[in-house]
């Protein structure tokens, strides 16, 4: 059971870091975002595996040191912080190659983020709890010509490389 609440909680918690992460490379475009302006230049992912393994590095610690205080609860932790990443290197790649397909979400917020070039918006890459909680949300319409006239594709077709 506590390595099921932790899994839980290393998954919201993850989202959180995510998104404050995010938020703060908008903040510092010159110091900790330096390439995430690189990233809205381009405008694409850089494929599922090197996201995944990007968020991983950067929180390669945090997932650990619960196992410092307890096996079961630093497992469950450490399974749930590797799920989100997963999950958010997914989201990320998905919405910038098929924003249609992210159902889970009313609005592709990190597609809008950058279609539109919102800076001070839409900072969530797989959910956007925290852009509601938090006041970064800006409803937009998206779902344009442009969205509407790509070929239909599956949730696998994307870059994984």
């Amino acid at each position: 059971m506590v390595a099921i609440a932790c899994f839980i909680g290393a998954f919201i918690f993850a989202s959180f870091v995510e998104y404050w992460i995010h938020r703060l490379m908008h903040l510092k475009p010159q110091g900790v975002g330096k390439r995430h302006v690189d990233h809205h230049r381009r405008g694409e992912g850089q494929g599922v595996v090197w996201e995944f393994c990007d968020y991983v590095k950067g929180s390669a610690i945090a997932m650990l040191i619960p196992l410092l205080f307890s096996i079961e609860a630093g497992i469950g932790w450490m399974l749930g912080a590797l799920a989100f990443a997963a999950f958010s290197a997914y989201a990320h790649q998905l919405q910038h190659e098929n924003p249609v397909k992210c159902g889970w979400m009313q609005m592709p917020v990190h597609y809008v983020h950058h279609k539109y070039g919102q800076w001070h918006h839409n900072f969530g890459l797989g959910v956007d709890w925290w852009d509601h909680l938090f006041g970064t949300y800006k409803a937009t319409d998206w779902l344009s010509e442009d969205e509407l006239a790509r070929p239909e594709k599956g949730y696998a077709e994307l870059r994984w490389w």
